[in-house]
């Protein structure tokens, strides 16, 4: 695809998103980076040195969705946007049994429900002109689950059911839909998904949870950086017809293989062991206050 598309892109601030802003705005598409932090807004402006807009914007206001889908209208003289890269959201860490539901809700506000009001705010203009591309960051923690990681994953799971049902909806409209599965990428994600985990030191899982930080130390050491994420969005918006899915990299599809290929209760104990979660490890936590 050679013509200059108008893309929003969400969670522009940091990580993937604000990678994929630039590089978008350096193959020449007219980009809208998006996110609450007017600080990073103004540096990742600065740091285009392209022509890049970028807007204030939380995805679980829809007063802020609204002001800034009136922005857009403004400056593309009502033409809308071709392609939405829903990159917007946050990974909560630590033991599904001690997460309140106001943390579980507060997950799915922003990975879920927050995705879904942009697309349905800017899907129509792309249905009405018979274009458009979806782009939905997802996880290879979107099909498969590891511990401690339940709340999240869940979330990444609701976003591959949106986007395989959107990709059909939307398909016979010309609007096509792709989810981008990343592995390990090296993010501000992970270090502000650890720091709240030592809230739950003091709790049944409180010797796991002393561990984390050192499980976290060893799955980034096999991390990349956020090009290969930013590439693969770029394909998902350039290439006729895109794929339903990209894994961010490609070697990451190797986790897929295993979970498909290692019976459930095998991989069950496998992962429990690298977490050591057996009863003598978790029985040197204190017992959980009432």
């Amino acid at each position: 695809m050679s013509r200059s598309l108008v893309i929003l892109v969400t969670g522009a601030t940091a990580g993937i998103g604000r990678h994929a802003a630039l590089a978008l705005a350096r193959r020449g598409h007219h980009v809208f980076a998006a996110g609450r932090r007017r600080e990073a807004l103004e540096s990742l402006k600065k740091e285009a040195g392209v022509e890049l807009d970028t807007l204030v914007l939380d995805v679980n206001d829809g007063d802020s969705i609204e002001t800034a889908r009136r922005e857009i209208d403004r400056l593309t003289k009502g033409h809308g946007v071709d392609a939405i890269v829903n990159n917007a959201g946050w990974g909560l860490v630590g033991p599904l049994e001690e997460i309140s539901d106001a943390e579980l809700r507060e997950q799915f506000e922003t990975n879920v429900f927050g995705l879904m009001a942009i697309t349905r705010t800017f899907v129509p203009k792309m249905r009405e002109r018979g274009f458009g591309r979806v782009v939905n960051i997802s996880s290879i923690g979107g099909r498969v689950t590891f511990p401690m990681m339940g709340a999240y994953h869940a979330t990444k799971y609701a976003v591959e059911a949106l986007s395989n049902a959107l990709r059909m909806e939307l398909g016979a409209f010309g609007v096509s839909v792709s989810l981008i599965e990343p592995g390990a990428i090296r993010t501000e994600f992970s270090d502000v998904a650890m720091k709240a985990v030592g809230r739950y030191e003091n709790g049944a899982y409180g010797a796991i949870v002393k561990k984390a930080n050192e499980m976290n130390d060893r799955f980034m050491a096999t991390a990349v950086g956020p090009e290969h994420t930013s590439r693969a969005i770029i394909r998902a918006i350039e290439s006729r017809p895109p794929a339903a899915r990209y894994v961010a990299p490609r070697r990451a599809s190797i986790v897929f293989a295993l979970f498909a290929l290692i019976p459930t209760l095998w991989m069950d104990g496998l992962l429990r062991a690298v977490m050591r979660l057996n009863r003598k490890t978790l029985l040197q936590a204190p017992a959980a206050q009432p």
